[in-house]
């Protein structure tokens, strides 16, 4: 039976289409993917987000395990940072992108709901005699993210610490009525947002507060049409355990300089040879929509895949993202898409394909 986030019933009770995703009934929508999506860019909108895995870390040795795991550099994260990283294989391969979170009392680490389970058996397998203990919250909280240029406005004076007061990618603890909670300034959509953790008791209620303030409830569609406007990398379509940091064009989150993560060596290996695939945004030129695993030709040779495609509801074009050899990965070169037998012409175009104005 899959999971159920504390706010089921709720979904159900105002119309979510329900979906399995990775093993979570989640809503994929309320009213159309489109109308949610376009609150988010203009105004605000709400997702339940408590399918997201959440650890936290205690004990003296937690920052080596995390550092041993983790692509990016936890150690210079200040008190209430958050920073987007990568778990990786010993091949340099993604087993997951990750967000850690630093406290002056441990770490916190955010992973993908198709990943816990394996983020949380790499953990303990990686552990060895080191004093950490790693508990995953996910089934006793709540994660509720509030997105859009009306975010920080709906959700100021929620909870005791307001998000405007924070810089972005950074996080504070906070009260709820009273309970604990964890307020960051954060998100999935290329917007700025709120993303609040709270106890699964007070998930309804939160809920509720936040639709009253008039943030629309948006299902999982938007959620990935936004994500990819934004053109963030969505585990299990654009990385995964085939494909490294360089090659999804991620070497920004990798710590060059730290000391050896799991993964490390061939990544330098990597960087060293150079990549031959990397991955690109596109436009369709043709009409068509690409989607995930559709292959990409250059002439009459494959060449690649499209690993995320959409229609976008703000952008008003075919869009998507694609691994290609480096040789054809410059912005304007010209590819085509087999959509169902039928090939249609695309474009090299540099992303992200949207940007909110600061």
């Amino acid at each position: 039976m899959a999971h159920r986030t504390p706010l089921y019933e709720w979904h159900v009770a105002h119309g979510g289409r329900m979906v399995d995703f990775a093993d979570w009934d989640m809503p994929v929508q309320y009213t159309s993917i489109a109308e949610e999506h376009q609150a988010v860019r203009t105004a605000a909108g709400l997702f339940d987000i408590s399918h997201m895995g959440r650890l936290s870390f205690g004990g003296p040795d937690s920052l080596a395990l995390i550092q041993l795991v983790y692509s990016n550099n936890a150690a210079t994260l200040k008190d209430g940072q958050v920073r987007y990283g990568l778990v990786c294989n010993p091949q340099g391969g993604i087993r997951d992108d990750v967000l850690v979170y630093r406290w002056p009392y441990g770490y916190a680490m955010v992973v993908n709901a198709s990943n816990r389970a394996k983020i949380v058996g790499w953990l303990q397998e990686h552990k060895g005699g080191r004093n950490v203990e790693v508990k995953d919250q996910t089934l006793e909280t709540c994660m509720i993210a509030v997105q859009g240029p009306r975010a920080l406005e709906i959700s100021r004076g929620l909870t005791s610490a307001d998000a405007d007061q924070l810089s972005y990618y950074h996080a504070t603890p906070a009260t709820y009525h009273g309970k604990p909670c964890v307020v960051s300034r954060t998100g999935y959509t290329g917007e700025d947002g709120v993303e609040i953790m709270a106890g699964a008791v007070q998930a309804v209620e939160l809920w509720e507060e936040l639709v009253a303030r008039k943030a629309k409830p948006c299902g999982l569609g938007a959620r990935d049409t936004l994500r990819l406007e934004a053109s963030m990398r969505l585990y299990g379509n654009d990385i995964d355990d085939t494909t490294t940091a360089l090659e999804a064009d991620l070497n920004w989150i990798v710590g060059w300089k730290k000391d050896d993560f799991v993964g490390a060596s061939a990544l330098r290996d990597q960087k060293a040879a150079g990549v031959t695939r990397r991955i690109v945004g596109f436009e369709m030129l043709d009409r068509g929509i690409a989607r995930h695993g559709y292959d990409a030709f250059v002439g009459d040779t494959k060449a690649g895949v499209v690993t995320s495609g959409t229609q976008t509801p703000y952008l008003k074009k075919a869009i998507g993202m694609a691994y290609l050899p480096v040789e054809h990965a410059a912005p304007e070169t010209e590819f085509d898409v087999d959509i169902r037998g039928r090939r249609t012409r695309a474009r090299v175009v540099p992303m992200p394909f949207y940007k909110r104005a600061k």
